[in-house]
């Protein structure tokens, strides 16, 4: 060493000035010796966890707080109960009434006091659908669809199961069609069934009497009463009220009800596909069509069939590796087996004749799309009445689309008609004006399953 060893003075650049703040503070008189290491560092993590812990405590209160300022769902709380007999598939609410589907038929429940009224239960079947509409003075059309696929068509009049005809009942049962769909139109003045049998299916269409039935069932109430299956009547007891069941002396079968029935206006048929013409010159395809005022569906053409597989053949040599890419298989055209309908109010294009009567909250016309189709077919209800149904009517107004129509709706005023097509395109009409009002594409190809008006 060139120099000698000396002690070097005390350093206090490694001390904490907090920790000597902090102790002259609580101790001034230091009468207290300092924490020496390593308890100083010990200390620090814990004071250092807990405040980590606290600022947690508090982040959570204030997220607490701010819950509390936000608009809170309003709770619902059952405000009664009332017990059917068997199991509840369904249930519909018109007027002061609720009607409930059952495992063994329908019950009638008054709204004020959710007490049964009234039950149907002569055959025994499962009820899984409802339609109702009020017709006024205590008078409701009601149209249940049972397991079998059976359209059962009531008539509801004070607090009484009036059953008037089953639409779709036939004798032998393999012929026999089941429902799919029920449209019940506002107002109850039509209502539209779609029925499939074993290999086809088809829409009907029913013009409902309710006019007559409010007059049949004020000439007649003595008998109207009479045809409720089964009525509940209560009877007070000194501990609670007791409900017997007693079966009336009149049974509402077919035979019972003598109201008006329904008439079959139309037969709705999908639409055939379309094949090679069997014209042979062009005057004969002319001679078919009307007077070319309106788009029909494609049947009246003059291209053959060589035509098309001519066309075909060339489109499979010219895309063959594109083709067997995809693994593309051939592929028969199917007939549809479901359609989508709406009833449509009178607007510009539904004209009626001068010599029908029309009413403007009275349903005009309906519209039919069949599954795969790119034509929305408009067919009008106000037609005079016929000894023999159309079983293949034409359609008043033909609507075609780039694409096939995948779904729509109709607006609650009856206005408005939205279609979605199958390339996720969406379309409003404006039905009154008879032009579209917006298109709407959506970029990435989504399959659109269903649209609502909000």
């Amino acid at each position: 060493r060139t120099h000698p060893l000396e002690i070097p003075p005390p350093s206090e650049k490694d001390w904490l000035k907090e920790d000597e703040e902090d102790f002259f503070l609580q101790d001034p008189d230091r009468k207290h010796d300092a924490l020496p290491q390593p308890f100083r560092m010990i200390n620090k993590l814990v004071m250092l966890a807990f405040e980590n812990a606290m600022e947690i405590i508090e982040r959570k209160e204030m997220l607490q707080e701010a819950q509390k300022l936000k608009v809170q769902p309003t709770k619902c709380f059952p405000m009664a109960e009332f017990q059917v007999t068997g199991r509840a598939n369904c249930l519909a609410v018109s007027g002061k009434y609720i009607f409930v589907g059952l495992s063994v038929g329908l019950a009638a429940f008054r709204v004020s006091d959710y007490k049964e009224i009234c039950a149907w239960d002569a055959v025994k079947t499962e009820i899984c659908a409802i339609h109702i509409s009020d017709l006024g003075n205590e008078c409701h059309v009601l149209l249940a669809v049972d397991e079998m696929g059976l359209v059962w068509l009531f008539c509801f009049h004070k607090e009484s199961f009036l059953l008037i005809k089953v639409l779709n009942e036939i004798e032998d049962i393999s012929k026999r069609s089941a429902c799919v769909e029920v449209v019940l139109s506002p107002g109850g003045d039509y209502t539209g069934v779609m029925l499939q049998g074993n290999t086809k299916a088809w829409l009907e269409i029913y013009r409902l009497p309710k006019d007559s039935w409010l007059k049949e069932t004020e000439k007649n109430p003595g008998a109207a009463a009479g045809l409720a299956c089964r009525e509940r009547r209560a009877q007070h007891s000194s501990q609670a009220d007791i409900f017997l069941l007693q079966e009336s002396p009149v049974s509402a079968n077919r035979a019972d009800a003598k109201l008006s029935l329904p008439v079959l206006l139309l037969k709705v048929k999908p639409p055939r596909p379309i094949t090679g013409s069997s014209f042979k010159s062009p005057l004969d395809a002319l001679k078919k069509v009307d007077d070319g005022s309106m788009l029909g569906l494609g049947y009246n053409h003059l291209i053959k069939n060589s035509q098309w597989e001519q066309q075909e053949a060339i489109f499979r040599s010219t895309y063959q590796e594109y083709l067997e890419a995809e693994g593309e298989r051939e592929s028969k055209e199917e007939i549809p087996r479901h359609a989508t309908f709406h009833f449509l109010l009178p607007s510009q294009i539904l004209q009626v004749g001068p010599e029908m009567k029309v009413q403007p909250d009275v349903p005009a016309g309906i519209s039919v799309h069949w599954d795969g189709s790119h034509n929305l077919c408009l067919y009008l209800l106000n037609r005079p009445l016929k000894e023999k149904v159309d079983y293949d009517p034409k359609p008043d107004v033909v609507w075609p689309c780039a694409a096939p129509i995948a779904c729509s709706a109709v607006s609650s005023c009856s206005r408005y008609l939205a279609l979605a097509c199958e390339d996720a395109t969406i379309t409003i009409w404006d039905k009154h004006l008879g032009y579209p009002l917006s298109v709407t594409a959506i970029l990435e190809e989504r399959h659109i399953r269903s649209i609502h008006f909000l």
